[in-house]
């Protein structure tokens, strides 16, 4: 509305799709969404940690991007179902997502995650958040750069509770080829591939 637009010109997410604000603000924007940190209401809210205010994911996102914090996600089975489109990476990449654990991933979906340069790391067989007893409240550290040193390599992360506790959990990661491992250490597809531009650029001027 601040850009003039009325709401009855609002119109779908789909139709707007070009701008990356809204599409943004459509990340994890899902109706049906079940996030037990909301206490597993149904709703694309979360708990913004710090505050213990429930806000839209969109502003909890915003608020840890402000105080110097990046995100991450803890999922179930066969995360990224239902939208295999190049926004449901995008989105989560603008909302400063740097990697997501899952039971499982969504082929197409996980495939875009590296595309953005997020990393996609995959629970141990039979494990999952409640079995290692994680609440979504801790915060969570992992070194991206030593876990794209090989594909499907054991990737450790560090769990820290609120009372300074801590302890280290074990994922695998799921950079399954060669190509992903490269895409992912530039950052995503888009700067590997503009980076080898300018390398054979730099190659024939010096040529000339």
């Amino acid at each position: 509305m601040n850009r003039g637009i009325q709401p009855k010109d609002f119109n779908s997410y789909g139709s707007r799709r070009g701008n990356d604000e809204i599409m943004a603000r459509g990340t994890f924007a899902n109706v049906r969404l079940i996030n037990k940190l909301n206490g597993s209401k149904v709703g694309p809210q979360t708990l913004h940690i710090p505050s213990d205010k429930i806000m839209d994911i969109f502003d909890a996102a915003a608020e840890y991007t402000k105080a110097g914090f990046e995100s991450c996600v803890l999922a179930g089975k066969e995360y990224g179902s239902g939208s295999s489109r190049d926004w449901a990476a995008k989105g989560p990449f603008l909302q400063n997502v740097k990697f997501v654990v899952a039971e499982s991933f969504e082929r197409i979906h996980r495939s875009n995650l590296v595309g953005m340069g997020i990393l996609p790391l995959q629970f141990k067989n039979g494990e999952d958040a409640d079995s290692l007893g994680l609440t979504g409240k801790e915060r969570f550290s992992c070194d991206l750069l030593t876990a794209s040193k090989e594909t499907k390599q054991d990737v450790p992360i560090t769990v820290t509770a609120a009372d300074g506790s801590s302890k280290v959990i074990t994922v695998m990661s799921r950079l399954d080829t060669e190509p992903e491992l490269a895409y992912f250490k530039h950052g995503g597809i888009l700067p590997y591939v503009l980076r080898r531009l300018a390398r054979q650029n730099n190659i024939q001027n010096s040529k000339i």
